[in-house]
């Protein structure tokens, strides 16, 4: 879906665009925890409470195949409640950026080499970190909610949807500010620094503080997940843009195994928490200072007469785009 913004907006657009495509995983956590607290208290035909969240909430996932096919334009100008001249004003616009975008980079990319960019590879530490954030939040969250009072499964639900409530306000409101206030790698950095500030709160006060502090966390975290995409939109080539984004998004998945599976050792050996936030806030911190290294522009090729290149052209390609 990431990629797919790339062939429908101009990069000016793609800020509050992803904001709003990723307050849907937020609405999904808002619905699934009192959702989930409910199905757990389910049973019958042998499966139990556990056994039939996943089976339910996985279908949704299976009806919304269906509705992708059906319904989702691939193009432009397949959009029929688009007017002929918007699908050309819109393609032109897109396009003039990809031209922009080839002229800086004249070679064609080779995705077999994409790791000799360091951009890349920086665009892939960032991400990888603040989805190890937004992971470990997600997985341990109702842990901390449970310290706070003896409650069922549903109450524990309906507050674990705070945070992402929250968080919905917060990435529009920093998409909004970041189009009108250009400098995106600014924005993340504010934003994960909120994220390390709740993630350090949580551990200085009793279970109600930490639970505040974890919603100024999830606002932090999920508008810099956000925040993040138009910086690696803007400075890939369309030829080569669903092969990184995929690569950026895998990797950046890893903090799916990485969070939890560290917190679980870490509660084990220790019998608290405590030491993961304080790795999460310092792995914000760090990831708001690289973010400042992340460009969303290619280096300019340089300048020869027209018709004549230079004839150390192949040497004037910097080996960050030498694919």
């Amino acid at each position: 879906m990431i990629y797919y913004f790339t062939r429908w907006l101009p990069g000016v657009e793609r800020g509050k665009a992803i904001a709003i495509f990723l307050s849907g995983s937020a609405i999904a956590s808002l619905i699934s925890g009192p959702l989930s607290g409910l199905l757990l208290q389910v049973s019958g035909f042998g499966l139990h409470g556990w056994q039939w969240m996943y089976f339910i909430e996985g279908m949704f996932s299976v009806g919304l195949c269906f509705f992708v096919w059906f319904w989702l334009d691939s193009k432009p100008h397949d959009a029929k409640w688009l007017t002929r001249d918007e699908q050309d004003a819109l393609v032109k616009a897109i396009d003039d950026e990809q031209l922009a975008r080839e002229a800086a980079t004249p070679i064609k990319p080779s995705l077999g080499k994409l790791l000799k960019d360091r951009q890349i590879i920086l665009f892939c530490v960032i991400y990888f970190f603040i989805q190890l954030t937004i992971y470990a939040a997600t997985f341990w969250l109702p842990s901390i909610i449970k310290k706070m009072g003896d409650m069922s499964d549903f109450q524990v639900g309906m507050f674990n949807s705070i945070p992402w409530l929250l968080s919905i306000i917060g990435m529009y409101a920093f998409a909004s500010l970041s189009a009108k206030w250009k400098h995106q790698q600014a924005w993340v950095a504010t934003a994960l620094l909120i994220a390390a500030a709740g993630m350090f709160m949580s551990t200085t006060g009793g279970p109600v503080f930490a639970f505040v502090a974890i919603c100024f966390a999830a606002l932090g975290f999920k508008s810099a997940s956000s925040l993040f995409w138009p910086i690696p939109q803007a400075y890939l080539d369309a030829r080569i843009a669903a092969g990184v984004i995929a690569l950026i998004n895998s990797v950046g998945n890893l903090g799916g195994f990485v969070a939890p599976t560290t917190f679980g050792l870490l509660e084990e050996r220790t019998g608290s928490i405590q030491g993961g936030l304080y790795g999460l806030a310092a792995t914000s911190i760090i990831a708001a200072i690289i973010v400042f290294a992340a460009r969303n522009k290619p280096k300019a090729a340089p300048i020869t007469a027209p018709g004549k290149p230079s004839p150390n052209h192949a040497r004037s390609i910097t080996p960050e785009h030498k694919f």
